[in-house]
Formats: C-alpha cells, sequence, structure tokens
C-alpha cells in the first residue's frame, strides 16, 4: 500500500467509477445554470443530457472554481491519515485553481509538518487530463514513489497531446472565443474549427475546416501526424464529447482503424458540465500521448 494519494479536479472527465476504479480521489468545481449552483459531480447532481439540453434551450451557464477553504477541507482527511498527496490542478491556461490549491498546501503543510502536499500544474483538460491521470495512477500501482512521480508529472505533461473540434460555434461566439461574425459565417458555412492545446495549456484555433466529414478525417491525421510512432502508435487514446457521441463514435472508429496497435479501444467519456459550460454542445475531443508540445 502506497503512503500517498493521487488527487485531480473534477476537470479531467473520468466517470465516477473510473476514479473510483483506478483509486484517484477528486475535488469537485461548480457551475451555475440559469442562477441555481451544481457541483460539477460527474453528472451526479444533473445527467450531462439534461446538462447540454438546458444549453441547447438557451440557459444561462456560469462556472466557478474550487477556493482555498474547499481545498482545504479537502487535502487535510489525507493528511491526518498520514497520506502524502500529489494533486494535478486543471490547466492554468484555462483557470487559476492552481492558486487556491498553493494556498492551501502552504496553510496545510505549516499544520502538518510531517506530510507534503505537491501540486502540479497539468498544463491539460478534459480527458486528456483523464489520460495523464491514469498513467499516473499505473506508475503509482508499479510501486513508483511520490517524489519520482511529481517528477515524471512535470517532465511528461507536454506530451499529452489535445486536439478538438466542434460543430457549433453558437457557445465559442458567446464566450468570446470567436467573434460574431465570423461565428455567424461560419455556422451558415458549415465550418468546423479545429483546435488545440497549447505548450503553455491555453486553448488555440489552428485552422477552420468546412464539413464534419472534413474536420474528422482532418483530427485523425492530426493524430498520426502528433504521435512518435506515427500508425505504429500503441498508446491508449480517450475521447470526450458533448451530446454529440455519434461523431465522437465515429471518430473513435476511424482511429481504431487507423491505429491497430492501440492499448485497447477509444474511450469515450462526457465534456463535464465545467468545461462544457464554455463549449456548450457540439464540441469531440480527441487526446493521446505524443511528441512534446512546443508551440
Amino acid at each position: 500500500m502506497m503512503n500517498y494519494i493521487i488527487s485531480c479536479c473534477s476537470t479531467a472527465d473520468l466517470s465516477a467509477e473510473h476514479f473510483k476504479r483506478r483509486n484517484i480521489s477528486y475535488a469537485c468545481f461548480h457551475y451555475e445554470l440559469n442562477g441555481q449552483e451544481y457541483l460539477d459531480d460527474l453528472g451526479k447532481s444533473m445527467p450531462f443530457e439534461q446538462f447540454y439540453q438546458s444549453m441547447a434551450e438557451g440557459a444561462e451557464t456560469k462556472t466557478s472554481q474550487i477556493n482555498v477553504v474547499e481545498f482545504t477541507e479537502y487535502f487535510e482527511p489525507f493528511l491526518k491519515a498520514g497520506k502524502d498527496v500529489l494533486h494535478l490542478c486543471l490547466s492554468s491556461g484555462i483557470s487559476g485553481v492552481i492558486n487556491s490549491a498553493m494556498t492551501a498546501k502552504e496553510n496545510l503543510e505549516e499544520q502538518y509538518p510531517g506530510r507534503t502536499i505537491y501540486i502540479v500544474d497539468s498544463l491539460a483538460a478534459s480527458s486528456g487530463f483523464g489520460l495523464l491521470m491514469d498513467k499516473l495512477a499505473d506508475l503509482r500501482d508499479e510501486g513508483m514513489p511520490i517524489e519520482e512521480l511529481y517528477q515524471w508529472a512535470l517532465d511528461n505533461r507536454l506530451r499529452l497531446n489535445h486536439w478538438f473540434f466542434s460543430t457549433d460555434l453558437t457557445f465559442y461566439i458567446r464566450g468570446g472565443r470567436i467573434s460574431k461574425t465570423s461565428g455567424m459565417i461560419g455556422n451558415m458555412l458549415n465550418i468546423c474549427p479545429l483546435l488545440n492545446v497549447d505548450y503553455q495549456g491555453c486553448l488555440i484555433p489552428r485552422c477552420k475546416i468546412r464539413t464534419k466529414r472534413k474536420v474528422i478525417h482532418t483530427i485523425v491525421d492530426k493524430m498520426e501526424e502528433c504521435t512518435e510512432e506515427g500508425r505504429g502508435y500503441n498508446g491508449k487514446c480517450y475521447i470526450s464529447q458533448s451530446a454529440c457521441y455519434a461523431d465522437a463514435r465515429l471518430t473513435a472508429d476511424l482511429i481504431e482503424e487507423r491505429f491497430p496497435n492501440l492499448d485497447g479501444k477509444v474511450l469515450i467519456n462526457s465534456i463535464g458540465t465545467t468545461i462544457g459550460a464554455h463549449t456548450g454542445p457540439g464540441t469531440v475531443a480527441v487526446f493521446f500521448w505524443g511528441k512534446k508540445r512546443v508551440d
């Protein structure tokens, strides 16, 4: 039994069953839907289908990160039990949640001088963040000490590749990621933007592709381009999607055909309510291990 726990934010977008099976702890962000606050608790408080349907019908959404008090209350029981903690936060390019985690860490380490909390900026989001956590669980189970696991996370987090596309620009317009004019024209012309997460953990538009069919094939091409082994890639691949499972399934089928040496089938998860509040329905994201992000 290891003398530490590995932990992350709910924004890693794995299922509750997956977290439990891999013995990964998580702390929950918050969101509001039409002014009512909920925990981003992996679909327990509100099923994802209901959440995205509400957005499609015009519901207003707002998100809030985990604060210092919440992190303190979350970490302290582990320390009291004699466990150290390795906690990964949602990318600092997307959220400032790491600042709250660091403050809680400093306060608690003064109260528990024999214990350590390691905080890592994942520079990742959604099930890419989840894929990173899954690898850390593998290394923990193989017996890697927490100090080495912390360094491994820092050294390898930029090898986690994220590529996204959306077939509905409505919520990218609303969030200011795409101008209103560009978004309206894009929707009329059936343009699907292709985005990725850069080396600073920020979500960056990379190109505009006309038609869903073309963008799905392009995202699979990007995976081949960005893996070290090309079509010989033998790692895991995760996909997350927001109320567009059929698009995610088609993408997964093409990936499984293109990369016959994959470690298992492509795992499809739901984009959680924190990230989904900004993307809205119609987003598919592909995550895999590959070349280090340098831009």
